[in-house]
């Protein structure tokens, strides 16, 4: 009835004869393929390929009639309830169509460890692709390409890469390169090593090809000039076998990179070049508040066009003379008059009865439990249960028998029985929930049978374990031995049926709560004759139920309809189907069984075992009901189980599917129709329509058809609406799908205890088109989606919490889970264990998919059939997968009955406790909601712009200013010591015996101390030895290697007193020569130094044999040791300086990699001490703790200059001595009561983090902290700022206090400051860099105009003053690099003063506090550091800002960085737990940037702890870290390519 007319119509009416002939046996297999193939060849457009597809027949009324699948009967493949033949013929055909697509896709990469060890014991093979492999080998490994390729059918290349493998390290899977026709390149290689050389060659090609990094953020497609062709072979063959391994290249960045990461990039690049669906539209106005895109409505979507639907009704409900007046009188009537006639029989683990309960002992046992209940619990005067408690009711499913006797005997106590599941342990999924609906239902007793509460799991002392989420319960046994015979003159109060709750039966939301749904009296008898009516029940037939005997129609039908009908009820427990899948079958056959209760995968199962039954008969069957035959995917079952027994006298009438929902019970079952009638008809939907939530009739594409059956007509005595599924409940159209409300006697009546949910599902009334209601009464909503068809028959297509909504598009979970298991070879993973929801991220829905991958499945399998997934579900659904995960066999949680527990699946997928064994996530074309990239601006303030004293474009320049450095106040210090070496000579006369400076080791405890003259005599002694064993003239630059300590500033000011120029360098790590001595070594050739001095230790480690490994030893210039000086007394030496010479030159390593070495005058160094001295007020009475690095910067002045300068003493604490040591800073703090101390981030971080245990020491030191005025903190930005290109700006806080404030990120990322609430979303705290130090001033700049900027605008923090440093040192003396960032003018403003650029970005701000002279502060914020910012889709994004949302993902990453390559956004995240966590974190990594900062991550890499390099200062090494990557050094655990 559904399909179009005209000639269609005809061809397949003559093919659906066709079928029924071959069914019937009158034509051969042969011949109905022959002529089925001429028949469908009008309809089929040819396909270009050599088998030509069988395409399926989704157009006719008994489409799969045809498709059985005897090659899939292996023992494995026990599913439930997908069975569709049509859909992997659709999916083949859906893949094929990219065939043409050569386009690959990276593979991930994966540590060996990392492959997961299954619980079974065959594992997964070892990979074939390591280094040690032999030609054989490579050859077989050729055939089984060159087979691949043979196969069309099942093979689309544009997924699958043909492969060959390179070799790859030993830590990671096999690297995956593409190329063109592999059949040429093939016979060439001829080794290992000539593989590797291809991958050289193509990933030269790749690169070369497209010399500009390719922009993957455009929305434009590009000219895929990208694709290899490749060269011919002979050029392979002709690369000299040296040549390989080394053969590195040169991406745009001019990294040089090795070919095998960077094949995979560009893999993944140009899987992402392809034009994104559907397009971005033009958006994002700078200040828009909404961020996100708004999809525009596409003008084709189908929209409903019928008439609004008139109500269903059912027939009435008949009124029989003898139904009883409750179902309680039921029982008793048949307990009186049919004592012997069987009521129940229980199947052993082995599917033999086990025992027959009468409706006598049942009559007999349900009476003496209720009398027990109610008489025999507590006192007489105290009974524990009153009519009206609830009682939970905990029985397994193998004992049906103790679950009626309790059931019926709560009935006639009117207690009210709950059934819910045994609980198995405290892990079991949903055990919480289950929790929440005993405390919703006030429940405190629960009965149970001893076999049960035996196997309870128990506390040590032997008490029932107290579940999570529980209330306390009293357990009842209920055994027939516990039982008490009730007294002669006590008889059950069975009152006619009323509104009282007679039970309550459980039920999960999509979320996962278990609510409990109220069924009064009234609505469980009048159910009952409502199915005794639909059914056509007569009184002593036997039933076979396989279903749950608790709920659903299991309960309905096996428990309450067959006591009311004085049915035999066989039940077939859940433990003998697994073992015994024909069971049921058998049972049928035995007891000539008139009626079967069965799902889809009871269908499925009994056909996979069927075999050698040959003697099976079930004719006797009237009706096989099919409980989830409103599931889309049932019609293949049925049709297929159909097919292999109705040569075992099943008759095609008798299959009844039903559509059920807890809520209104059963909405909707077939009759069982008269023997010959015609089978009601099926429709063939379209997908896309009903994705927009219309019915059309599937014409276009074949291979998106939807077949469904109708479950029949409506309830007897019930009224039936279609609402809107979602906003008020308006009347659908006839053409539209909606949600089934049904207006009955026989449903639920409320969620128990719920009274706000209970109104929006039980009262719904729906409203017309103008919004009126279109009656008084009130209809429930029932959760399935559906439509009514012709004839009034009602079609379901899906569930409301299998519904996922993306886009503003409909899609049904089982649909997608169908689509997955079509895709061949479902060797991968195990069939029924297929979850798929949706996860919320970036304001739209995203779909997951999670499987469980069996355990002999190979890593390429995998990879294989997940990415055909992905192909085939974007296909045919239109619709992206956002995630694709794997998990290990038995490893999803499970629901009692076995089936996949979704919610807490989606929660262990949210929170990263899944632990997959493989992931593909697809963010590039799922997301298409993100904001249009930014197009730059022309800047506001130019040269311009009106300059008007003060103020620019109408706003403040933004600039501060430390207070004025004044006269220098000690005269006689000033003119005879201007100088640090003549300092020190002054105080060691002046003051001999005052010290300096106390070394701490890491007990806290003086290794050392230097008093004024004992560093003096000590520094002339190195002077001695500088020129005697040196031969050391004026100006020549001496290293400094020396472990922190007195000895490393002896020997500074030794080089000064000898006139030549002290470099410090930071010695090399015993432990890691290797890494850390060529930087020691860059250090001394850059800077030519002419000598090292040293301790005898490190001399020894530079010349030994492992540094030989790294370095050239025998070109070390002069190394002196000074722990062995003479010890006669020095002559007196003293080169006197003059203001412009060097005193010392500052190499640093910033963080974005680069070595660079600053000259410090002295002149600048004796400026600098003295803005120290006086912004710190320290003189000689003074202690300060340091806490630094003394190697450069401002920790290198603190420790080495500043004492000297001013004479205070000061604490040294090497801060390596923190890591075996961590309270020590602070309880130096405490014992010698200090009030300044000056430490790192890193310090403050590390003590914090890992004192969370010793709070003892911590206690006396918090005494103290309260006493410091002023703390000096060098934020990680501001310490290293001002240390790399001028000396120190910003320090100390005794100003007014710090001042915080918090902006808004988005401004931030369009390089403007907007200042929002404390905790408004998207904000950023902010905290002050410290007052400015006397005598600096600060100015910020537009780096790119180099004019100033006003007030509050984010820009380049520009620095002048007295200490600024004299330049760079560099190899070649760019000048003009110097120049920039020294001696750098403004383009308009104040031209003439000269500043020195910082590198960093931040904004200065007028604040409301007053500082010392009266005028309002001006408070400098530092954001972070310009060369480390990341322009991505036209935005700035700082990298911490990413690190610190990747950090906050999962308890296990214990640090991350980020950086960027080819516009691809790479994160890289420390794993501190398990490696089976690795796969967790991708999914999460790239949910918290996307939610967060609106990007994709294109790469997320998964490392071991440690590996992210770090500097002295604790910054990290993103550019260092970058260049690993690239050049494969990390060994990952894990590497992602996001597709």
């Amino acid at each position: 009835t559904l399909c179009p007319p005209g000639q269609r119509g005809k061809g397949l009416l003559t093919l659906f004869y066709l079928s029924l002939f071959f069914f019937a046996g009158d034509i051969t297999q042969k011949g109905y393929e022959k002529k089925r193939a001429k028949l469908l060849a009008a309809y089929i457009p040819q396909t270009q390929s050599k088998s030509s597809f069988s395409l399926s027949l989704s157009l006719c009324p008994f489409s799969s009639c045809h498709t059985l699948h005897r090659s899939h009967r292996s023992g494995g493949a026990r599913d439930e309830r997908y069975r569709s033949d049509i859909h992997t013929e659709a999916v083949q055909a859906a893949l094929a169509k990219h065939k043409e697509e050569k386009m690959p896709m990276p593979m991930p990469t994966k540590r060996r460890s990392a492959f997961v060890q299954s619980p079974m014991d065959n594992c997964t093979p070892p990979d074939t692709s390591s280094a040690s492999e032999d030609e054989g080998s490579l050859r077989r490994r050729q055939a089984a390409v060159s087979a691949v390729l043979a196969q069309t059918l099942q093979n689309s290349e544009f997924w699958i890469n043909r492969s060959i493998q390179g070799s790859s390290t030993s830590s990671s899977a096999s690297s995956t390169l593409s190329h063109g026709d592999s059949s040429k390149s093939h016979n060439h290689i001829h080794s290992q090593n000539q593989t590797n050389v291809l991958a050289d060659v193509l990933a030269h090609t790749r690169i070369e090809s497209s010399s500009v990094p390719p922009d993957v953020t455009s929305t434009v497609p590009q000219e895929r000039n990208s694709r290899v062709e490749l060269a011919p072979s002979p050029a392979v063959r002709g690369m000299s076998r040296g040549q390989s391994r080394s053969s590195m290249m040169d991406t745009a960045d001019g990294v040089p990179v090795n070919s095998r990461v960077s094949t995979k990039i560009q893999q993944l690049l140009n899987t992402l070049k392809r034009p994104k669906r559907p397009p971005l539209s033009e958006f994002f106005l700078d200040d828009a508040e909404q961020i996100v895109e708004v999809p525009q409505p596409d003008p084709n979507t189908p929209r409903p066009e019928g008439r609004q639907i008139i109500p269903v009704k059912g027939e009435p409900l008949g009124v029989v003379s003898n139904w009883p007046p409750a179902l309680q009188a039921a029982l008793a009537r048949w307990g009186a008059t049919q004592a012997k006639s069987p009521a129940l029989t229980a199947l052993d683990i082995t599917g033999k009865p086990l025992y027959t309960l009468t409706y006598g002992k049942l009559w007999s046992r349900s009476l003496k439990l209720a009398y027990t209940l109610l008489n025999k619990l507590g006192t007489k005067n105290e009974p524990v249960l009153k009519p009206g408690d609830r009682v939970a009711l905990v029985y397994p499913n193998s004992d049906p028998g103790m679950f009626w006797v309790a059931f019926y005997g709560c009935l006639l106590a009117e207690v009210i029985p709950v059934p819910i599941e045994v609980p198995l342990s405290q892990k079991d999924a949903g055990n919480q929930q289950i929790g929440f609906l005993l405390g919703s239902c006030g429940i405190s007793l629960a009965l149970t049978s001893e076999v049960c509460l035996k196997g309870l799991p128990k506390t040590p002392s032997g008490e029932i374990l107290q579940f999570k989420g529980w209330p306390r319960l009293r357990w009842v046994v209920t055994d027939t031995k516990y039982l008490t015979k009730p007294s002669k003159d006590w008889q059950p109060h069975i009152p006619t049926a009323n509104s009282d709750t007679a039970y309550i039966e459980y039920k999960a939301s999509k979320e996962g709560t278990v609510m409990g749904v109220a069924v009064s009296k009234i609505s469980m008898l009048t159910h009952c004759q409502a199915l005794t009516q639909a059914c056509n029940y007569c009184e002593g037939e036997t039933l076979v139920n396989v279903l749950d005997f608790k709920k659903d129609m299991g309960l309905w039908h096996g428990v309450l309809t067959s006591v009311m009908n004085r049915i035999h009820t066989i039940s077939v427990p859940y433990s003998v189907m697994k073992a015994c899948p024909l069971s049921w079958v058998q049972r049928v056959n035995v007891s000539k069984a008139r009626v079967a209760l069965v799902k889809c995968r009871d269908l499925h199962w009994a056909m996979m075992a069927h075999r050698d039954q040959k003697d099976i008969n079930l004719s006797s069957l009237r009706m096989l009901i099919v409980a989830d035959g409103a599931n889309p995917w049932s019609v293949s079952s049925c049709d297929a189980f159909l097919n292999v027994f109705q040569s075992h006298g099943l008759k095609p009438e008798v299959i009844c599917p039903c559509a059920s929902s807890t809520e209104a019970m059963t909405v909707a079952i077939r009759r069982p129709g008269a023997r010959g009638a015609p089978l009601p008809a099926r429709a063939i939907l379209s997908m896309g329509g009903l994705s927009h939530g219309v019915i059309r009739v599937n014409t276009e594409d074949k291979n998106s058809a939807l077949t469904v059956q109708d479950v029949g007509h409506v309830m007897p005595g019930a009224l039936m609406c279609i609402v809107k599924p979602d906003g008020p409940p308006m009347l659908c159209k006839t053409d539209e799908i909606g949600e089934i409300v049904l207006n009955s006697r026989a449903g639920g009546t409320m969620y128990y205890g719920l009274p706000g949910v209970t109104k929006n599902t039980f009262e719904v009334i729906p409203v017309n088109s103008g919004g009126t209601p279109i009656g008084e009464i009130p209809f429930t909503r029932t959760g399935l989606l559906g439509f009514v068809g012709p004839g009034s028959l009602v079609f379901v297509v899906g569930k409301t919490e299998g519904l996922l909504l993306v886009s503003g598009r409909r899609h049904n979970a089982d649909d997608l889970v169908a689509t997955a298991l079509a895709v061949e070879p479902i060797k991968t993973v195990y069939r029924g264990r297929i979850a798929v929801f949706s996860v919320m991220v970036f304001y739209d829905e995203r779909i997951v998919m999670v499987a469980e991958q069996r355990p002999d499945a190979s890593e390429e399998d995998s990879f294989q059939w997940m990415s055909r997934v992905l192909q085939a579900i974007d296909s045919i659904h239109q619709v992206g997968l956002y995630c694709l995960a794997l998990v290990p066999a038995n490893t999803l949680p499970k629901t009692p009955l076995g089936g996949i527990h979704m919610c807490e699946t989606k929660q262990r997928f949210l929170e990263g406790s899944l632990h997959p064994c493989n992931i593909l996530m697809c963010p590039h074309t799922c997301v298409t909601n993100l904001p249009k990239p930014r197009q730059k601006q022309p800047v506001g303030v130019g040269p311009a712009s009106i300059m008007v004293g003060n103020l620019v474009a109408g706003k403040r320049i933004a600039q501060a200013a430390g207070r004025e450095l004044g006269l220098i106040e000690d005269q006689d210090l000033s003119r005879k010591h201007q100088f640090l070496s003549e300092a020190l000579q002054w105080r060691a006369q002046s003051d001999p015996d005052h010290v300096l400076y106390i070394l701490l080791n890491a007990k806290g405890a003086a290794v050392s101390t230097a008093t004024c003259l004992q560093l003096h005599k000590r520094a002339e002694k190195i002077t001695a030895a500088l020129l005697e064993r040196g031969g050391i003239n004026t100006g020549d630059n001496v290293v400094l290697l020396y472990p922190p300590g007195i000895d490393l500033i002896a020997s500074f000011y030794g080089c000064l007193y000898a006139g030549c120029i002290p470099v410090t360098v930071r010695p090399p790590h015993l432990q890691n020569l290797s890494a850390t001595l060529p930087t020691v070594r860059m250090i001394i050739d850059v800077s030519k130094a002419a000598c090292i001095l040293t301790t005898q230790t490190l001399m020894k480690t530079l010349r030994s044999k492992e540094a030989a490994a790294s370095v050239n030893v025998k070109t070390w210039p002069t190394i002196i040791d000074t722990d062995d000086l003479p010890r006669k007394r020095p002559p007196h030496i003293y080169k006197p300086p003059t203001a412009e010479m060097l005193a010392y030159l500052d190499f640093s390593v910033s963080t974005t990699g680069m070595l660079t070495g600053v000259k410090i005058s002295h002149a600048a160094v004796s400026a600098l001490c003295r803005s120290i001295k006086l912004q710190c007020e320290l003189y000689s009475s003074r202690q300060v703790a340091i806490c630094l690095d003394p190697y450069c910067g401002l920790g290198f002045v603190l420790w080495c200059l500043s004492s000297v300068y001013s004479g205070h003493q000061s604490i040294l604490i090497p801060p390596m001595e923190l890591e075996s040591s961590l309270p020590l800073w602070l309880s130096t703090l405490s014992q010698y009561k200090i009030r300044d101390t000056f430490c790192s981030y890193s310090v403050m971080e590390l003590c914090t983090k890992g004192l969370g245990t010793q709070t003892e020491a911590l206690k006396v030191s918090v005494q103290y902290t309260h006493m410091f005025s002023s703390v000096i903190l060098f934020a990680s930005v501001v310490g290293n700022t001002l240390t790399q290109r001028l000396k120190a700006v910003c320090c100390g806080t005794t100003g007014p206090d710090p001042s915080t404030v918090y902006v808004d990120m988005k401004s931030l990322r369009h390089d403007r400051v907007r200042l929002v609430e404390r905790g408004a979303p998207q904000s950023l705290p902010l905290m002050e860099s410290g007052t400015i130090l006397p005598g600096v001033r600060v100015i910020i700049v537009n780096p790119e105009t180099k004019g100033p900027l006003g007030d509050s605008h984010l820009g380049e923090i520009w620095v002048n003053s007295p200490h600024n440093a004299s330049g760079y040192y560099t190899i070649y003396g760019e000048e003009s690099l110097q120049a920039d960032h020294f001696n750098t003018r403004l383009s308009f403003g104040e031209p003439h003063t000269l500043w020195a650029r910082t590198g960093y970005l931040g904004f200065v701000r007028r604040t409301e506090l007053l500082d010392a002279s009266g005028d309002r502060h001006d408070a400098l914020f530092v954001v972070g550091y310009l060369d480390e910012t990341l322009e991505l889709r036209g935005l700035r994004y700082h990298p911490i800002d990413i690190e610190t949302s990747v950090s906050r993902a999962h308890r296990s990453i214990a640090e991350s960085a980020v950086f960027t390559w080819t516009n691809l956004l790479v994160v890289v995240a420390e794993l501190s737990g398990s490696e089976q966590e690795a796969l967790d974190l991708v999914p999460l990594v790239t949910n918290v940037v996307l939610e967060e900062h609106h990007l994709i991550v294109g790469v997320v890499v998964i490392v071991d702890p440690g590996v992210i390099p770090i500097n002295s200062r604790g910054e990290k090494q993103r550019m260092h870290l970058r260049d690993s990557f690239l050049a494969d050094q990390l060994d990952p655990i894990y590497v992602a390519y996001n597709m």
